[in-house]
């Protein structure tokens, strides 16, 4: 008989490790700093007039997700593991940047956090999906938290959104 190898929640056993360490547990659910975050977001008018949209989808990352120091160990598969910080106000100023991709895209974006080495900013679209903008371009990480998250902390290589 194989040991079970696998872990015991919906990830991978690298990014559980990686969640765990960092602070996550099944079930984790911080609805009351979701909704600071949410009030902040939302609060904030740029100087030129942008504000941030906030949706349910982001709403619940970041109530299960926010608030994380997420630092993978070992090698990615074919970049180098991200260092996440899981807070949204790492975009509180990048109401434009998130409502201009948001309309490339037809949908809304809202900040979830950033890449620690790079700065990159972490978002999420009204429908779930994960992405990342950084200097070099704007990034698909996947169809939702847990993809997007995977994507990050195992250095699975992105897809970079493209016109046309």
């Amino acid at each position: 008989m194989h040991a079970d190898r696998s872990s015991s929640t919906r990830f991978s056993v690298p990014v559980d490790a990686a969640l765990r360490t960092a602070g996550w547990r099944p079930g984790r659910w911080d609805i009351k700093q979701a909704e600071v975050w949410a009030d902040t977001l939302r609060g904030h008018t740029s100087p030129a007039g942008h504000r941030h949209t906030v949706f349910p989808a982001a709403v619940e990352a970041w109530a299960e997700f926010g608030g994380l120091r997420v630092t993978a160990q070992g090698p990615g598969r074919q970049l180098a593991p991200a260092m996440l910080r899981l807070d949204p106000l790492h975009g509180l100023h990048m109401a434009r940047t998130l409502g201009d991709l948001g309309r490339a895209l037809g949908t809304d974006i809202c900040p979830l956090g950033e890449e620690s080495d790079s700065r990159a900013l972490l978002a999420i679209d009204a429908e779930g999906r994960v992405y990342v903008l950084d200097h070099t371009g704007d990034w698909y990480l996947g169809p939702d938290i847990d993809h997007g998250l995977t994507t990050l902390i195992t250095g699975i290589e992105p897809v970079r959104l493209t016109t046309g």
